[in-house]
C-alpha cells in the first residue's frame, strides 16, 4: 500500500516522535503546546507551499503563525468549550486581514477571495486538529475530576491516536504487499489496494485494544473499555487512511513528490502528519459520541 522509504519514515518519525512527544507530557502542558505548534507552523507552511504551485495565493507566514496560533490557544484552554470562541475570532481575525492585505496586493492580478479562502484553510487544515493534542492531554484534568497525577492517562490518550495510526499504515503496508490486488484510487495514490487497506483497519482495531487495557484503564471516570477502543480505531483507521488521500490529491495538484525537503529523502512534515492531523480530533469526538467523557 506504501512506500518502503515512506512506510520507515513514518516508522523512523515514530520511534523519534513518540519519546519527544512523552517526554513534553512529563514536562508540563506548555511544553507539549509548544512542540505541537512548531509542527503546525511548518505543516501549514508547507501547505501553502503546494497550494501556490497550483495557481493559489494565500499568505503564507501570516496562516502558518495562525495554525500555530490555534495549538497555542488550545495549551491555554484545554476544553473544547474554551478553545471554541478564541479559535473562532482566531479565523474570523486571519480572514479580515487577510482580505485586507489581499484587496490591494493580489487584485486586479489575481483573486483575492481565493487568497484570504486559502489562508484560512490551511489554518483550518492543520492548526485546528493539532490543537486537539493538549485538548487530549488535558482530559485527566479537564473532564475527569481533576485528578492530580495525571500523566500516565494522558499519555493514554495521546497514544491512543499516534499508535492507532502508526499501526494502520504498517498494517496496510505488509498486507497490500503480500496480497494486494484491487486499486484502491489509482488516480491519487497508485500503490495503495482494498485488501492494504482492509489489513491496516484491522491493525488499527488491534492497536486501539491494547491501548485500551495497557494505558487508558487509569481513570474510573475516563474508562474506555476494549470494545469502545475497537471501534474508536476502526473509525480512527477509516479517516487515518482518508487523510493519507487527501494529502496525495494536494501533492498531485501541485505537481511534487513530497509536501516538503524537512526530513532529507523523506519528505516534509506534512508527509509525516497527514493522517494524525485527522485522527487527533476524531479521537476526542468518538470519545464524546461514545459518552467516555462526562
Amino acid at each position: 500500500m506504501s512506500r518502503p522509504g515512506d512506510l520507515f519514515a513514518r516508522l523512523g518519525v515514530a520511534v523519534l516522535g513518540i519519546p519527544v512527544i512523552l517526554g513534553a507530557l512529563v514536562i508540563d502542558g506548555w511544553t507539549l503546546g509548544g512542540v505541537m505548534a512548531i509542527v503546525a507552523l511548518i505543516g501549514a507552511a508547507e501547505f501553502y507551499t503546494m497550494r501556490g504551485l497550483s495557481g493559489e495565493q494565500p499568505f503564507r507566514a501570516v496562516g502558518a503563525l495562525g495554525a500555530a496560533g490555534a495549538v497555542l490557544i488550545a495549551t491555554g484552554a484545554p476544553t473544547v468549550d474554551a478553545f471554541a470562541i478564541p479559535a473562532l475570532g482566531l479565523l474570523l481575525g486571519l480572514y479580515a486581514l487577510s482580505f485586507a492585505v489581499a484587496l490591494p496586493l493580489r487584485w486586479p492580478g489575481g483573486s483575492p477571495i481565493g487568497a484570504a479562502s486559502t489562508t484560512v484553510s490551511g489554518v483550518l487544515y492543520v492548526g485546528v486538529p493539532m490543537a486537539f493534542v493538549p485538548i487530549l492531554r488535558g482530559l485527566p484534568a479537564t473532564r475527569g475530576g481533576g485528578v492530580p497525577d495525571e500523566i500516565l492517562p494522558a499519555m493514554g490518550f495521546i497514544l491512543l491516536p499516534l499508535l492507532v495510526t502508526w499501526a494502520n499504515d504498517s498494517a496496510a503496508y505488509f498486507v497490500g504487499n503480500a496480497i494486494g490486488r484491487t486499486k484502491l484510487s489509482p488516480a491519487l495514490s497508485p500503490g495503495k489496494t482494498w485488501e492494504g487497506a482492509i489489513g491496516g483497519l484491522f491493525g488499527s482495531v488491534v492497536a486501539a485494544f491494547t491501548c485500551a487495557i495497557w494505558f487508558l484503564d487509569e481513570l474510573p471516570v475516563l474508562t474506555v473499555t476494549p470494545q469502545q477502543a475497537a471501534l474508536i480505531g476502526l473509525v480512527i483507521g477509516i479517516v487515518a487512511q482518508v487523510g493519507d488521500l487527501v494529502e496525495s490529491a494536494l501533492k498531485r495538484e501541485a505537481g511534487v513528490k513530497d509536501s516538503g525537503r524537512l526530513f532529507p529523502g523523506h519528505g516534509g512534515m506534512l508527509d509525516r502528519v497527514d493522517s494524525l492531523i485527522w485522527t487527533f480530533p476524531f479521537t476526542w469526538l468518538m470519545l464524546e459520541a461514545l459518552g467516555v467523557l462526562p
